[in-house]
């Protein structure tokens, strides 16, 4: 943002390292920043409240801590009931229905950006910005609005396009991601030269309101988990019982509870309420998926067939695909190589070179 004109941007502050650097650095560049930190959904277990790891005193704290640091104005928002109804009741829901979802992503799409931009919108705020590690680039054409890409984080180890997929166009042309350009230790430097009080604090990778970390318990008080058969792929002989489909997902090999291993749990037929396990690492793979609820980020759909790369979770590695369109909204992702543990419920996010097309749902 250098050589630009000085703008209002509220900074999502969460009481971590990342955030509290993009608000140094935007405090740095001239601009007026607002720290902003929203108070999500907590659950409520027999009258005693289990704090959200990203909205807990502490984090919230270290939030204030750090804008008074700054010098910058502190505010609350409460995100509670749509972070329950669009994060919480989904992730429910979407286990109910034997996929694997990812919440985070949600997060940004709805909360974070959507419903974040509702009520900043009204305070006279022209850029909401956060701490993840991607980057926004603006294209100027002639006769054409501006159009924002959202590309790939400097730090590849770091980098969390993946996660900010489902962004509308509309929100990310407000949107500013300060530690792009960086990597993870050198923001660790820059809030140690801040005098940044969140320097050497470490970062949670759970689920934020599954704050044990224990999913499966956590489904419990909210599914009715039903016993039913696990049944080799190959054979069809049935094995053993599981404990609830909610408790497996694909891939998954630890917790099955079969003797012989190892086994493979390949498929959840949620109809029949059997979990499919294989001994064969090969039935794990496949060559193709369909995607729903597809976000091009550009806001408009590229001309397919289209050839590019692809990730089908945030840790695997790149894959060259190319995607054909179906109906009904939905696209065929066909891979040059199969992929393992293709997952419903998560996401597959597709990529030209360092720009991030978009991506969809995994059915």
């Amino acid at each position: 943002m250098k050589n630009e004109i000085k703008q209002r941007v509220a900074v999502g502050m969460s009481g971590g390292v990342d955030s509290s650097v993009a608000a140094a650095l935007l405090k740095e560049q001239g601009h007026e920043v607002i720290g902003v930190f929203m108070k999500f959904w907590s659950e409520n277990i027999k009258g005693k409240i289990r704090e959200n790891i990203c909205c807990s005193l502490e984090s919230s704290e270290d939030a204030r801590q750090v804008c008074n640091k700054l010098g910058v104005p502190f505010y609350v928002i409460d995100m509670k009931v749509p972070f329950k109804k669009k994060i919480v009741d989904d992730f429910v829901n979407e286990y109910e229905c034997g996929h694997t979802p990812n919440p985070c992503v949600r997060c940004n799409q709805y909360i974070k950006f959507e419903e974040l931009w509702k009520k900043l919108k009204p305070m006279g705020v022209d850029f909401v910005a956060t701490g993840h590690y991607a980057r926004v680039e603006t294209i100027h054409e002639l006769s054409l609005p501006p159009r924002a890409l959202l590309r790939a984080g400097r730090d590849k180890n770091k980098d969390q396009s993946y996660f900010l997929h489902q962004i509308q166009q509309k929100h990310l042309k407000h949107t500013l991601f300060p530690l792009g350009d960086y990597t993870k230790p050198n923001v660790r430097k820059l809030a140690k030269k801040y005098g940044l009080s969140t320097a050497s604090k470490k970062e949670s990778q759970e689920i934020c309101f599954v704050a044990d970390g224990k999913v499966g318990e956590f489904l419990k008080r909210y599914i009715k988990f039903e016993k039913g058969n696990i049944v080799d792929v190959g054979s069809e002989d049935v094995l053993g019982q599981h404990e609830g489909l909610p408790l497996y997902t694909i891939g998954q090999r630890k917790g099955i509870g079969l003797a012989g291993g190892p086994w493979y749990v390949v498929q959840l037929d949620k109809k029949k309420n059997i979990l499919w396990v294989s001994k064969d690492e090969k039935d794990l793979h496949s060559k193709e998926l369909i995607v729903r609820s597809v976000n091009w980020i550009s806001g408009e759909q590229p001309k397919l067939p289209l050839k590019c790369k692809c990730k089908i979770r945030y840790r695997s590695d790149f894959v060259v695909a190319t995607i054909h369109e179906l109906s009904q909204g939905k696209y065929r992702v066909e891979f040059t190589k199969p992929q393992r543990a293709i997952t419903s419920g998560q996401y597959c996010v597709f990529y030209k070179g360092e720009e991030c097309l978009g991506g969809g749902v995994i059915e």
